[in-house]
């Protein structure tokens, strides 16, 4: 009994994902248009908090290059739309934004701290600036204009792409590599003289996540009909999905869930009430979010859920 007990804990939470994913699935049978366009900017949001809290949650390691990995993936779209078919864009976008993240975190995951933070900071401002200047340079031309693709079949392709992060995301984490990334962040120097390849672990992992993001973005640049480099890199998708972890949690994977879909949600609410605030807003809810939920909602529920436990041992 205990046995068969101790099983089905393991497996109610990937059960649960199961279930919201096949709803998800079978949702635009019956929703609105405008419904399947919200959940799309809520799937773009969750794949991006989910894919940086892989990273950066175990690791400690603050990275602001999300915009730039998912401005890859929408520049591959705005580029190679004409030539390529939608789900092949999808593969190259992650896979240049892994090569790229690759050779980035090969070079600054020796960093630490704020400087590592600064550093992908900076990645997403080189990579914006350096493509304006190849196109006015070379092509005479400022942004491009893209194939634009069903809403349907956006919805499908993100939720097949949080599908498979979601999947991987949980088989690394109950690995050895899961543990190993454990360790870095408790202590890095330990975790190096146990023998775990520091570097090598951050930067494979840092690979990993900036797949999801750059395939998200090679998706989602088929919904706006125009894109230049202020569009694709915008600072916003760096930020965002910080505060969508921070918010949620980064203890359990759907706690970044959590928070991309309740930002997202006021994201549309402030930009429709409060154009000209949403930012200061959102700043002011990132510092409650900080001082007040250090572990984030899923370390707020999880601490709920410990005491209804606890009263309900004491009462037996």
């Amino acid at each position: 009994m205990s046995m068969v007990g101790f099983d089905l804990k393991k497996l109610w939470a990937p059960g649960i994902y199961v279930v919201i994913l096949a709803v998800l699935a079978a949702f635009p049978l019956f929703g609105s248009t405008y419904s399947i366009i919200f959940l799309i900017s809520i799937l773009m949001y969750v794949i991006l908090a989910v894919s940086w809290t892989v990273f950066s949650g175990p690791t400690g390691y603050f990275s602001l290059a999300p915009a730039a990995f998912f401005g890859i993936g929408i520049y591959t779209s705005a580029t190679l739309g004409m030539d390529y078919p939608f789900w092949s864009l999808i593969l190259i976008g992650g896979a240049l934004s892994t090569v790229v993240a690759l050779l980035v975190g090969a070079l600054t995951l020796r960093l630490r701290g704020i400087y590592f933070t600064i550093f992908t900071f900076g990645l997403v401002e080189l990579m914006k600036h350096f493509l304006l200047w190849y196109e006015v340079k070379f092509t005479g031309t400022r942004g491009r204009f893209v194939v634009l693709i069903d809403n349907e079949v956006i919805f499908y392709a993100l939720l097949i792409i949080l599908a498979v992060l979601l999947i991987t995301a949980y088989l690394i984490r109950r690995s050895k590599y899961g543990l190993a990334l454990q360790s870095i962040g408790e202590y890095e120097e330990a975790a190096a003289h146990m023998g775990i390849n520091v570097t090598m672990l951050k930067v494979l992992i840092f690979g990993f996540s900036a797949f999801f993001m750059g395939a998200a973005g090679a998706v989602m640049a088929t919904r706006w009909t125009y894109v230049d480099p202020y569009i694709a890199f915008y600072l916003l998708f760096s930020f965002m999905p910080v505060l969508m972890a921070i918010l949620g949690g980064m203890g359990q994977f759907y706690g970044p869930i959590i928070g991309a879909t309740i930002v997202a949600y006021l994201e549309d609410l402030l930009l429709t009430k409060f154009p000209y605030y949403y930012m200061l807003i959102f700043g002011v809810i990132l510092v409650a979010a900080i001082l007040y939920l250090p572990q984030g909602l899923s370390g707020l529920i999880e601490k709920m859920i410990r005491r209804i436990k606890g009263g309900q041992r004491a009462r037996t």
